[in-house]
């Protein structure tokens, strides 16, 4: 029901309160933006917000650009009128804070299906707390969703980590949930948005890892991520010529193939395949 095969190599985080970001982010490279009710908006500027966001994306052109609101959580002051309000405008999806069951996934779903714009509208959590990492499964396989993103900030403070390393085992546990269910999985913002190398050091590793994108904060960001996370020339060449041998070899009867000297199997044109569709992806989205 909900189409996750296009491209978040990038995923900005734009205040929902900020008039100028708002208006900015409709001309940047990237593949989604998160308009931000939450963290980015303090206590007294929040219904604000909500009006503003809603004002700019009933009239405002964002292109091909995946639109996702973070709502506050639905035990807050906030919550329930900010899910009204962006349900009616039916956004891709509805980002979820601090999600910690299924349970909350469908009380959301649920509101979803009474209204008829949001009939698209996928939904989204936040992974960003011990219980939820370990109620990943369960949350993945809740209604609607599409995307989990991680929250590596409060999920730092709460395992009382100093490293991206400690963090492993609670990332792993996400993917693994996320790729069960088919979902989208972004790996959770880099800081020190002035630090191009370890920016470009933690996307890598981020997609080593095996993440779809980024989380980012900063404009300045977006072009290292979409980079990093995109097929590579030399990956996209030897996508083409793996998918070429391995249907030579079919046809002479064989079940699999040699490229650079190594087996090419059906699950190795399985990858290739999904490499070339990425990029043909990223082609219309960067030409829509």
């Amino acid at each position: 029901m909900f189409n996750v095969a296009a491209p978040y190599r990038s995923v900005l985080y734009i205040p929902g309160s900020k008039e100028r970001a708002l208006e900015k982010a409709q001309s940047l490279a990237v593949d989604a933006i998160i308009f931000d009710l939450e963290d980015a908006v303090a206590p007294d500027e929040k219904i604000a917000a909500r009006t503003l966001l809603g004002e700019t994306l009933s009239k405002a052109d964002y292109g091909p650009r995946k639109k996702i609101v973070r709502i506050n959580g639905l035990d807050t002051a906030w919550g329930r009128d900010d899910l009204s309000a962006m349900a009616a405008l039916g956004p891709d999806a509805i980002l979820l804070p601090k999600v910690e069951s299924a349970g909350t996934v469908s009380d959301v779903a649920a509101t979803l299906d009474q209204v008829s714009a949001a009939a698209q509208t996928a939904i989204w959590a936040m992974m960003e707390t011990p219980r939820g990492i370990l109620n990943a499964a369960g949350i993945a396989g809740a209604p609607r969703m599409a995307g989990f993103v991680m929250g590596t900030n409060d999920l730092a403070k709460e395992l009382g980590s100093r490293t991206r390393d400690a963090m492993i085992t609670s990332l792993q546990m996400c993917l693994l949930a996320a790729r069960v269910e088919g979902l989208v999985c972004v790996d959770g913002v880099y800081n020190a948005f002035k630090d191009e190398d370890g920016l470009r050091a933690e996307c890598t590793q981020g997609r080593d890892w095996g993440f779809d994108g980024k989380t980012l904060i900063h404009p300045a960001q977006v072009a290292v991520a979409n980079d990093i996370f995109g097929p590579s020339q030399d990956e996209i060449a030897l996508a083409r010529r793996q998918i070429e041998a391995f249907e030579q070899a079919e046809a002479a009867g064989q079940g699999v193939a040699v490229v650079d000297g190594k087996i090419v199997e059906n699950l190795h044109v399985e990858t290739a395949r999904k490499t070339l569709a990425k990029v043909e992806a990223i082609a219309a989205l960067e030409n829509g």
